[in-house]
């Protein structure tokens, strides 16, 4: 039935014009509420979708807005998703995802033809897209406005969300030293990701401030991937002389050191204890589950769709806007106390 459904006919339940139920329809200022009311009833009666090409060819919008991504862990991405399209929807637009290879020597061939036949409103980059010179380059020179979440350079270059990932890691870490852990592995996460030497600086933060040392070979190489953790966790553990806790930089890595500990019948907590970043599903599916940082993924990428579908301008002199949403440390049953 919602195929046969028009314009008109939400025009003619509503006993306005099909202009006026464009300007509701599109969100524009200045209809009286009553009016809007009276549309909005006709639109939910008759089950009346819009057509966004339609709307697109009408107006100077195309009420799309793109997700440009490549990051290694699939929970990230899902919550980036499911944030960003909740705040679409509920502005009559939809979601364009698109992935990249930020390490390829063709971005730009890849960004372009996007932005040749997609006209969208706007652009939420995520980390380590977010810091991508030829990328940011290409969306400046289309002129299409983005967010970044979590960028780890040129700050002041667009607007952006994101959370305080330094204060968080050392948070994190002060949790295991609490539990009596002086001897504290860590793994970093991808290196072209700003927030991995944040959260790595968190660390080697709260280690000093609590007049503990880091050996050069208690800091591992990852890259936020399952497979990452598991390759840092066999040079981390597989010594006698191995740390009493993990700290990864994000869930996936987290995931592949208790895959270790399980392979080296090493108990967790009892003999090793292991903590994550995000707070992604797989966080809570493995057993014992995992203690981690909340990270308000998807949140953050709400608040970047709701900053395109505002409009993000400054003047000349002003900071892009920026936001920053809280954290919360996660404790579950894969940190105890340390062995003695």
């Amino acid at each position: 039935m919602s195929s046969k459904i028009t314009i008109h006919d939400v025009a003619r339940q509503s006993g306005v014009s099909i202009k006026t139920v464009s300007r509701v329809l599109n969100r524009e200022p200045n209809v009286k509420a009553d009016t809007r009311d009276r549309v909005q009833a006709a639109v939910a009666a008759l089950h009346y979708r819009p057509n966004v090409s339609a709307r697109s060819l009408a107006g100077s919008k195309a009420y799309l807005i793109g997700v440009f991504f490549d990051n290694p862990s699939p929970g990230y991405i899902t919550d980036v998703q499911l944030g960003a399209i909740a705040r679409c929807r509920e502005e009559g637009y939809h979601l364009i995802v698109e992935p990249l290879d930020s390490t390829a020597d063709d971005v730009e061939e890849q960004v372009a033809p996007m932005l040749a036949t997609l006209r969208m409103d706007g652009v939420i980059l995520t980390a380590p897209v977010c810091d991508h010179p030829v990328v940011l380059a290409a969306l400046e020179r289309e002129q299409v406005p983005y967010v970044r979440i979590s960028p780890g350079s040129d700050l002041d270059r667009s607007a952006r969300v994101g959370m305080d990932d330094r204060l968080a890691a050392y948070e994190m870490t002060r949790h295991l030293i609490a539990l009596g852990h002086r001897d504290i592995g860590f793994i970093v996460g991808h290196p072209d990701h700003g927030a991995s030497h944040l959260r790595h600086e968190g660390f080697l933060a709260a280690m000093a401030d609590s007049g503990l040392s880091v050996r050069p070979d208690r800091v591992a190489q990852g890259y936020f991937s399952f497979r990452s953790g598991f390759e840092a966790a066999e040079q981390l553990l597989t010594s006698d002389d191995r740390p009493t806790a993990v700290f990864a930089s994000n869930d996936d890595m987290a995931l592949g050191v208790m895959a270790v500990a399980n392979r080296l019948r090493l108990n967790v907590p009892e003999t090793l204890s292991v903590a994550g970043f995000d707070d992604t599903p797989g966080a809570k599916v493995v057993w014992p589950q995992l203690t981690t940082v909340r990270q308000p993924i998807a949140a953050m990428a709400g608040a970047a769709a709701d900053m395109l579908l505002k409009g993000v301008a400054w003047e000349d002199g002003e900071s892009p806007p920026s936001k920053l949403l809280d954290f919360e440390l996660i404790v579950r049953e894969s940190t105890g106390p340390a062995p003695q």
